[in-house]
């Protein structure tokens, strides 16, 4: 039997460590500001009011956050602890293979006087993996009520989180078999985030750097040449190569 302690006035989030069956208290938190991030207005809008519903007790709901990976899924809802902490706001990441222990994270948190966000990064399922179903049934499917200062943000590649087979999607259709979107479909909201081009890959660079430089022409040809290696245009791969740039590896690769 796993025994959860979580100071939530002094730490704003944690992590479940299976290792050691604890919540480990984070002291350094991975902060986004809300305004570093780009091309995301459309989802920010709507997973800020769903938060803010969810603070203010008149609701919200459980979101998917699914598309192109690199683009600012995770980033997002990093993003709100930092905007909403002062209302209340604590943040838990739960690795996907520690999903069975949900249940008693639920019992611990379900009376606390604040409101919590389990945040389930780079969600995927195989077709035997058991957490896949104790999930959907959290979701929406047990006997007790899900807690109301509980909700789960997950972020995935995969807008039904399993594996689509080319003979599923001929008898089934493109969005494959029952049991296979029955879990994505219990998700209220899915926010769907998607691949960037030259253009806006290179904005987000702009961002990083604030003034050009001079050899700008230069810096941006290798930042095109370094994302089409990298196969991705996103935000992360900007924020890669300006870290390159920063410490003077751009010119090597």
């Amino acid at each position: 039997m796993i025994h959860l302690s979580w100071d939530c006035e002094q730490y704003y989030a944690s992590i479940y460590r299976s290792n050691g069956e604890y919540l480990h208290e984070i002291e350094e938190f991975d902060s986004v500001k809300i305004e570093d991030l780009y091309h995301l207005e459309e989802q920010q809008k709507i997973l800020l009011a769903n938060t803010e519903a969810f603070l203010s007790h008149q609701g919200g709901v459980n979101v998917l956050l699914w598309g192109a990976r690199g683009c600012g899924k995770s980033s997002l809802i990093k993003s709100l602890l930092p905007q909403y902490s002062h209302q209340g706001l604590r943040i838990l990441q739960l690795l996907k293979h520690d999903i069975k222990v949900l249940p008693e994270i639920f019992d611990f948190l379900r009376n606390k006087p604040y409101k919590f966000i389990i945040f389930c990064d780079d969600l995927s399922f195989e077709d035997n993996e058991a957490e896949y179903k104790i999930l959907k049934t959290l979701l929406d499917g047990g006997i007790e009520k899900f807690p109301s200062n509980i909700l789960i943000y997950a972020t995935s590649n995969r807008r039904h989180l399993l594996p689509e087979f080319h003979s599923e999607n001929e008898i089934f259709g493109f969005e494959g078999n029952e049991d296979k979107i029955a879990l994505s479909d219990r998700f209220p909201l899915c926010i769907g985030f998607y691949s960037y081009g030259s253009g806006e890959y290179l904005e987000v660079l702009k961002k990083y750097f604030g003034i050009l430089p001079d050899n700008w022409e230069e810096i941006k040809q290798k930042a095109i040449n370094y994302a089409t290696k990298r196969g991705s245009k996103s935000p992360r791969i900007a924020a890669h190569f300006f870290k390159l740039y920063q410490n003077d590896l751009w010119n090597l690769i």
